[in-house]
């Protein structure tokens, strides 16, 4: 609701570390001949999205496979 001030969702704990946990990955990019991945963080909305290397993606493997399976099943209907 406007005016209220908004909770951070919590923190995951993954090999001892905490971590913002991975909602979505919804898109991907080449910067610099690197992939970047645009990342839904869990519990956040849209505005706070981030555009994360893969390398501090380790943890959401699955997630970025499932996005890649995604993405090229797109590309392959476009192709048709």
């Amino acid at each position: 609701m406007e005016g209220q001030k908004k909770i951070p969702p919590k923190l995951v704990i993954i090999e001892e570390e905490e971590e913002f946990e991975v909602e979505k990955i919804l898109n991907k990019r080449i910067v610099r001949g690197k992939e970047k991945f645009l990342v839904r963080w869990k519990g956040y909305t849209a505005e706070e999205d981030t555009w994360e290397s893969r390398k501090n993606l380790k943890n959401t493997k699955e997630l970025v496979e499932e996005f890649k399976r995604e993405y090229r099943e797109e590309v392959e209907e476009l192709r048709r």
